[in-house]
């Protein structure tokens, strides 16, 4: 039976600027064996070269294709909603590029929609900005719901705490479509070409990588590696389908019959 891998990055192909071990070992057998894959990124920042220029340097020689970002499915999703549109954004390159790849023209007046991503370019003016457009009709879209993002400093707002302002302002709630929207997952598994049947999602975080997986009818692979242990897995009233210390398990010789089996 055909199949296929959504991967999610932060705590499962590395930590900060360390590689888990393991996951060079896991990407490489992907691409060995032909098997179709995605990484995917709630990360609007960068583009999909440039998340792949920097995996390349921890040892993956994957490539452009492989990386699909919550800017690419938000970028997707206007344009199927309004094509050629126009938007002003809060946020940095990866969103920009995305947008334009898609047809649409940033402004900064009068917009068809208002586009917030992650970033250190976020200042009140333009927060102040996005409020009156809001208010004159613009809509908000957030490109995913995370609150913060992981750095090697440590923990910094993420584009749900920066949504979350303007939220507040206008009283208008942002419609969120990265993970763990299926809008990002659907777009992710077609890319693919694959059915739900062919796909699972890896992942670190029950509440947008398993949760997402789940929803779409994806098998879930958590791995703990990352932000969730086992043990609190008891606050869900959903489970992964299974569950590994990390990626470096996914490269035993029968993990894909174990896969089927579960």
């Amino acid at each position: 039976m055909r199949h296929g891998f959504l991967i999610d990055m932060d705590g499962v192909i590395y930590r900060g600027h360390e590689v888990i071990p393991g996951a060079d070992t896991f990407v490489r057998q992907l691409l060995d064996k032909d098997i179709p894959f995605l990484f995917l990124t709630n990360n609007s920042q960068r583009t999909g070269r440039d998340v792949a220029t920097r995996l390349r340097r921890m040892g993956m020689p994957v490539e452009e294709r492989h990386i699909f970002t919550c800017a690419m499915a938000t970028a997707r999703f206007l344009a199927g909603q309004k094509p050629h549109g126009t938007a002003f954004i809060i946020g940095e390159g990866g969103l920009t590029q995305a947008l334009h790849h898609n047809g649409y023209s940033i402004v900064d007046s009068d917009p068809d929609y208002v586009v917030v991503g992650e970033g250190r370019t976020f200042t009140f003016e333009n927060v102040e900005k996005a409020v009156r457009m809001i208010m004159n009709g613009a809509k908000l879209v957030a490109t995913n719901p995370d609150p913060n993002c992981p750095t090697s400093e440590g923990l910094r707002p993420g584009c749900g705490a920066i949504v979350a302002i303007i939220e507040k302002a206008t009283g208008i709630e942002a419609f969120s479509v990265g993970k763990p929207s299926p809008i990002m997952m659907r777009a992710a598994r077609k890319t693919l070409g694959l059915s739900a049947e062919e796909t699972s999602m890896i992942g670190d975080t029950m509440e947008t990588d398993i949760l997402g997986g789940v929803q779409m009818g994806y098998r879930t692979i958590l791995v703990l590696s990352g932000g969730t242990r086992e043990e609190d897995l008891k606050r869900f009233a959903y489970r992964p389908d299974v569950i590994v210390n990390s990626v470096a398990d996914l490269c035993e010789p029968d993990f894909m019959t174990r896969l089927f089996a579960a």
